[in-house]
């Protein structure tokens, strides 16, 4: 009776898809199988309890722990991350990347060959690639000439069809963060969900959405621990949401979407914010210093503004400048084919000392 009672109350994080749905919001937007399947349930969904005998998994009793199954909703984790962002658990959803969560939403939402989504352009090329992998439209609205949104273009280029809105801030690869009360307009304007990828946010982090999650229940954030965190190896993206949407994500991703080694890395770097913040600080500090070296080589023709942790540059012949840093073996990224980017190349900031090999070999090409 003990061990019934411990699964109970294990069993809290396991999802349930469209209670709660406020104002019919996911029963109108979701794809009909998703709403009427019946997850995968995984023996850890059963019990999940610590100091018990496992006879339940056809685990290998041996080479504790790494022989047991992870938690599949990353309690501790998600716990942890509440704290820090300010959210609570079940507003979190973790997965294999923040690609991850996009490909889940698409099919979460998306009916192959049917539905639509709408997306900023120039922007994060991961959502044309998610979309055509579901066989899904993807709607392109350009920015406005100076990087900003164009409101009433998204709003009036979604139809009846069109699930989700995507935008990327601060945006790749154009580095800024879009006004507030421009996507908030989206945001409220559209009658779906959409999508705010906030992936360098850690670089800007006074102008992240999160303080009006729990006001739209259309809204879903994502952060990743790629860039600030300095972890891009263990592939661990975050998905801030409504519990009505977290619970659908949960539903349908894979049983152990985010192994156990991720978790415990993630947990370590989570004890020490600090050594997050202390990144970002020398990461900013550096821009500046690479953005007023650059401004003063003949070959840069103009810096846009960043809120991230790279630049984008205007060059005379971009194909010509990445080709001989290429030789040098400075790698950076040619943009310059890219909708509203001719002529740009993408700059990441790099350490002190490899920031200072840039200046001196684009002075040296100069």
């Amino acid at each position: 009776m003990k061990n019934q009672k411990d699964s109970k109350q294990n069993n809290v994080n396991r999802p349930s898809p469209l209670r709660g749905d406020r104002g019919g919001l996911l029963s109108r937007l979701l794809r009909p199988n998703i709403v009427s399947l019946k997850p995968y349930s995984s023996a850890r969904d059963e019990f999940s309890g610590a100091d018990a005998m496992f006879f339940d998994a056809n685990e290998n009793p041996f080479n504790a722990p790494y022989n047991r199954y992870p938690d599949p909703y990353q309690s501790e984790l998600k716990k942890k991350i509440g704290e820090i962002k300010g959210v609570a658990p079940e507003n979190i959803f973790l997965g294999n990347g923040s690609d991850e969560a996009i490909d889940l939403l698409f099919r979460a939402f998306c009916i192959p060959g049917k539905d639509n989504v709408v997306s900023i352009d120039p922007t994060y090329g991961m959502y044309q690639v998610a979309a055509d992998i579901n066989d899904v439209e993807v709607r392109k609205v350009l920015l406005k000439q100076d990087f900003e949104l164009d409101v009433p273009g998204l709003l009036n280029t979604a139809d009846e069809n069109t699930k989700m809105i995507f935008i990327c801030s601060p945006n790749n690869p154009t580095a800024n963060v879009f006004r507030e009360e421009d996507m908030l307009k989206v945001i409220s304007g559209f009658d779906g969900i959409v999508v705010v990828d906030e992936a360098y946010i850690d670089f800007a982090p006074e102008k992240t959405l999160m303080h009006k999650l729990a006001d739209h229940p259309n809204l879903v954030i994502l952060q990743t621990f790629s860039k600030a965190w300095g972890v891009a190896a263990i592939r661990l993206g975050m998905a801030f949401a409504s519990k009505e949407i977290i619970d659908v994500l949960s539903k349908i991703k894979y049983p152990y979407n985010v192994n156990l080694l991720t978790q415990e890395k993630a947990l370590e770097f989570l004890e020490n914010a600090q050594q997050k913040d202390d990144w970002v600080s020398v990461i900013l500090r550096e821009k500046e210093r690479l953005k007023k070296a650059l401004q003063q080589n003949p070959l840069i023709k103009k810096i846009y503004p960043s809120d991230a942790n790279f630049l984008l540059v205007v060059v005379d012949e971009p194909q010509k400048i990445y080709d001989l840093l290429v030789q040098k073996k400075l790698i950076i990224r040619d943009r310059s084919k890219v909708a509203m980017c001719e002529g740009c190349l993408r700059i990441t900031i790099g350490t002190p000392e490899e920031n200072d090999k840039l200046i001196e070999t684009l002075k040296e090409l100069s």
